[in-house]
């Protein structure tokens, strides 16, 4: 051929990877308000900055399907988001439901391993039909396609992943899902080990999507997704906002952005957010919003372990993370849930260098037959292990109640780098009215309310956080609208110097779920 044919051919071959799975197809999805999987590269990375690898792959097992995969069905490369180099996987669900196969995973693997050598955070954009028949069919299709990468599944956490689920997502997409730092999920997609069909021949009985692996299963009961949204676009908008509060891998300090106008003037208000009444309720997150700067709180897990507030946030520029409690639910009562979700975060912000502040208001861990079921006693070890475990800087403010064990759980006891309390603070083994009623076990109140009122008196007049200031168990008792300015100098304090901001990733190892 000459020159002039090599470029036709060159332009052919190109069109015919870039049509994807054909006009039809992707109609179908457009007409459905779906975007395809060139389409969300193009609106999640900067304009023109997608550098594509593995254009020309195609199916390398049945030689009658090159023809019919078009990039085997995986769009792969390296994309600028936000200025920023990245690594990104998109499924592209019109080449044979994006099912994986021999080619694909080389390109995945390929991308995975410049992420994670080059420094480069990763986003997989999940929808895929699980692997490929019947390429993975047989001795010869299992010992030729799976196992060959050992790292396939390994998370070391040198970059920070991202994932969205944005469509069917069984097999491979599930997995990267469940390996990522952070996941989000569009209404209307499904995640699971494998289809609704295979799940119906598996156990003899009709198997709805949604019940198998919808967005409400996996925000609520296996708390397996961080977000959830109602479209493409929306999912792609919170990567981005998520990236932003992350370093590009383990070994850099995250982004510190300017303040915005007006951070300070919301802490002014803080005192009148938490009731005189220890019995009355109230929100959490505007006691946190009120600390950091205007605008910056992205909370994760929203709707799993409620008892329990996660999330990044900024403060005087910084990335940070927070840890609260909820006393909206269950009176901030932590049960096995939040203890997943609360250790989970610590592992996240360990691994890259974000330090931790912590809103303390709990009468301790629930109690009771669920709790134990739910091996409430491993998952309440597991978040101490993980707390005391971390190298970034801990800071807690005691704003209310902190009873128990949570007392040392939520950083108090040494397990923050520095504990400060509200004056509407109180701390104990337990509620006084449950001290109360230990103490005199088997007797009848009715009968005996003096003694009933002598011994409560006896088990509250040493919750006062005075008596905590005075033997420096906690360093510092402020006024609630100094919160915001004492964690900026406390972060300033306590910043990773020597290390140049990095801390010591005792956790990168941690599973990233449990």
């Amino acid at each position: 051929m000459g020159h002039g044919e090599l470029l036709a051919d060159y332009n052919d071959r190109e069109a015919k990877a870039l049509a994807m799975g054909g006009q039809k197809k992707l109609e179908k999805r457009r007409a459905s308000g779906i975007l395809n999987a060139r389409e969300r590269v193009d609106y999640l990375a900067d304009p023109d900055s997608f550098l594509e690898v593995g254009l020309f792959g195609t199916s390398s097992v049945i030689p009658e399907d090159r023809d019919k995969t078009p990039a085997d069905g995986k769009v792969c490369g390296f994309a600028k988001i936000a200025g920023r180099e990245t690594a990104v996987i998109s499924n592209d669900f019109t080449v044979k439901g994006a099912s994986s196969s021999l080619t694909n995973m080389k390109k995945i693997g390929h991308v995975k391993k410049t992420a994670t050598k080059r420094g480069l955070p990763i986003v997989f954009l999940g929808e895929s039909s699980g692997a490929r028949m019947p390429d993975n069919m047989g001795s010869r299709g299992m010992g030729a396609l799976l196992g060959n990468d050992p790292t396939q599944y390994m998370r070391g956490r040198e970059t920070p992943w991202a994932s969205a689920v944005l469509g069917p997502c069984y097999g491979s997409s599930a997995w990267y899902t469940c390996l990522s730092d952070f996941s989000v999920m569009r209404k209307g997609a499904v995640m699971a080990v494998a289809s609704p069909q295979l799940a119906s021949l598996a156990i003899g009985q009709a198997v709805e999507p949604e019940e198998l692996g919808g967005w409400e299963v996996h925000s609520e009961t296996t708390g397996l997704i961080d977000a959830f949204v109602d479209s493409d676009e929306e999912a792609l908008d919170v990567i981005k906002r998520f990236l932003s509060y992350m370093p590009s891998n383990h070994n850099e300090a995250p982004p510190r952005l300017v303040v915005p106008a007006g951070s300070d003037t919301a802490s002014a208000s803080l005192m009148g957010l938490v009731p005189e009444s220890r019995k009355r309720v109230y929100d959490m997150h505007k006691v946190i919003n009120g600390v950091l700067d205007c605008d910056s709180f992205f909370e994760v897990k929203s709707r799993f372990g409620r008892v329990a507030i996660t999330g990044l946030g900024r403060l005087d520029g910084r990335t940070v993370g927070v840890i609260a409690n909820n006393p909206l639910v269950k009176g901030g009562a932590l049960d096995a849930q939040a203890c997943e979700k609360i250790t989970g975060f610590l592992v996240l912000c360990d691994s890259f260098n974000i330090p931790i502040l912590m809103f303390v208001d709990t009468p301790g861990f629930t109690i009771g037959m669920e709790g134990e079921r739910q091996r409430a006693p491993g998952k309440i070890i597991n978040f101490m292990t993980a707390l005391q475990s971390c190298s970034v800087p801990k800071l807690s403010v005691i704003v209310r109640k902190s009873y128990g064990q949570a007392y040392l759980n939520m950083g108090g006891g040494q397990n923050s780098d520095q504990v400060a309390a509200w004056p509407t603070a109180e701390v104990s083994f337990m509620d006084p009215a449950f001290a109360t009623n230990v103490v005199l076990w088997g007797r009848d109140e009715k009968a005996e309310p003096e003694k009933f009122q002598q011994v409560r008196a006896q088990m509250e007049q040493d919750g006062s956080i005075w008596d905590m200031a005075s033997s420096f168990a906690v360093q510092a008792v402020i006024r609630p609208d100094e919160t915001r300015q004492y964690l900026m100098r406390m972060l300033e304090v306590h910043e990773m110097r020597i290390t140049g901001g990095i801390g010591q990733h005792v956790l990168r190892n941690w599973p990233t779920t449990f």
